[in-house]
């Protein structure tokens, strides 16, 4: 069955970014916490915190099903019997500024009838880079990475997904401030005639592994950087952006919480320690002003 096919991939997944991770590290490693969900299904949280790489990362996934409830007709606008979810979802947070924070997400959505048969299925993911000061090649690098992994799909995909994660990542209330430089980002994909239920599989199974090859060399190359007080409290400042658009704005946090989600996975990709200082701005023309045009004003990388 492809629900079983998809859990399998996505366990794997998990098992296998956690050994890249904790090999970069070189200290900490993944624990893990099982829990249930009452309404049903349950997940897989890991997490690791206090590296001499990584300061916080959780690499979750979580299968979860139940009846679709009044809430979720009305705040979700999913209409149906019953529901099934199964995806990962990764936030890294580095001790060390030179090196980005990223995410990354990879899902899959069953809807059914009163009689149990798929009335709807789709896909979504993607994963974006968020720096905190700006090494082009370190981008330039990331994103043809997920280029690399879209062509072998669809010449359409990389430019289209692309713009999708521009415009999603977007804390809107700050004059549309981005929240990073950008990915790759994907939702609602519906199998067709000419995308089937495989291709889509597939599509997410080189793009969940594209994690690696994508972040783990951009750690190798800054993870031993020199930086100062300084640095790091431009990464706290930036890491309150980050803190906001995910409280604010992002929709799996609010499918987590009118679903009834675990508390504890859902605020997992929420930084260890954060600055909200008032009306802070970098000095124009330094590197933490460059950093933040280029996350005020996208841009084509590759």
């Amino acid at each position: 069955m492809i629900k079983e096919q998809w859990i399998s991939f996505i366990h794997q997944l998990q098992d296998d970014i956690c050994t890249a991770l904790e090999k970069t590290d070189g200290k900490a490693k993944f624990q893990e916490d099982k829990w249930d969900r009452p309404e049903g299904g349950g997940g897989r949280t890991r997490v690791i915190s206090n590296g001499d790489v990584l300061e916080k990362g959780g690499v979750n996934t979580s299968v979860v099903y139940g009846e679709v409830t009044d809430l979720m007709r009305t705040q979700l606008k999913i209409n149906g019997h019953s529901w099934f979810a199964c995806g990962l979802s990764l936030v890294i947070h580095p001790c060390n500024p030179f090196v980005p924070t990223v995410h990354c997400n990879y899902r899959m959505f069953e809807l059914y009838d009163e009689t149990g048969s798929v009335i709807d299925r789709w896909f979504g993911g993607g994963t974006d880079l968020t720096p905190y000061y700006l090494f082009e090649e370190d981008v330039k690098h990331f994103h043809q990475t997920y280029k690399d992994a879209c062509d072998q799909f669809d010449s359409y995909f990389y430019p289209t997904f692309k713009h999708e994660c521009d415009e999603y990542f977007v804390n809107w209330h700050r004059n549309k401030e981005r929240r990073g430089l950008g990915g790759i980002f994907y939702d609602y994909q519906r199998p067709d005639e000419t995308k089937d239920v495989h291709f889509w599989m597939d599509f997410a199974k080189v793009c969940g592994y594209a994690f690696i090859e994508s972040y783990i060399p951009i750690i190798e190359k800054r993870k031993h950087s020199n930086f100062s007080p300084e640095n790091k409290y431009w990464q706290e400042i930036r890491r309150g952006r980050y803190t906001e658009f995910n409280l604010v704005h992002d929709r799996g946090t609010i499918f987590g919480l009118k679903t009834n989600g675990r508390i504890e996975s859902i605020l997992m990709s929420l930084p260890p320690t954060v600055r909200f200082d008032y009306n802070y701005q970098p000095q124009e023309g330094s590197e933490e002003w460059k950093l933040l045009q280029a996350c005020l004003y996208p841009k084509e990388w590759i």
